[in-house]
């Protein structure tokens, strides 16, 4: 898809903005039309190592529904093609996370938010990605910006893994030096 500046679901083009970011199942591309900011997701097929897929569009659909059901905040799914595996989400403006830990802002005040998204999400017997690039702050409120959820495990829950990550634990650290040398390998 790079070099595109357009993206079309079910018949509806899109003016690709960026690239927000590769996930495991897709990419997300910053998009608008008629002066409105959209997200678009096309899913991928790339090989992920450490997690196995099904068949994903409907996975984004199923999932969608179950964080819903569970009163998780997520931005509204908005259409699906599934013929061509893309997704038109709600634009959550805000910075994730992940940046502010990275650039020391605070984020001790999201850490309440997470908690309790994280009991809803247990109290419906599932887990989402706590990784912090998922968690949008927009208006002093966290948005849970993907759809992946999995059955709950202790393993998988914020306190056991996501907790991790929301600070610059040696886990995030460690993430941030793998990630950037990454990054500087593919230039």
């Amino acid at each position: 898809m790079t070099g595109l500046d357009t993206i079309t679901v079910n018949n509806v083009s899109y003016q690709i903005i960026k690239l927000l970011g590769k996930g495991k199942g897709g990419y997300s591309y910053l998009a608008q039309r008629g002066g409105i900011k959209y997200v678009v997701k096309q899913i991928h097929h790339e090989p992920c190592s450490y997690y196995t897929f099904g068949n994903k569009i409907e996975a984004e659909r199923s999932d969608y529904g179950r964080l819903k059901e569970a009163g998780i905040k997520i931005p509204e799914m908005l259409d699906i093609d599934t013929e061509n595996e893309r997704i038109v989400k709600e634009y959550i403006d805000g910075d994730t996370i992940f940046n502010m830990v990275k650039n020391d802002s605070p984020v001790e005040k999201y850490l309440t938010q997470v908690r309790e998204m994280a009991a809803l999400a247990k109290k419906a017997g599932l887990n989402i990605d706590y990784f912090p690039t998922n968690f949008v702050v927009q208006g002093g409120l966290i948005y849970y910006i993907d759809y992946e959820c999995n059955n709950y495990s202790d393993e998988w829950n914020f306190e056991n893994w996501g907790i991790r990550y929301w600070s610059k634990t040696p886990e995030f650290i460690n993430y941030l030096t793998s990630h950037s040398k990454e990054e500087s390998e593919k230039v």
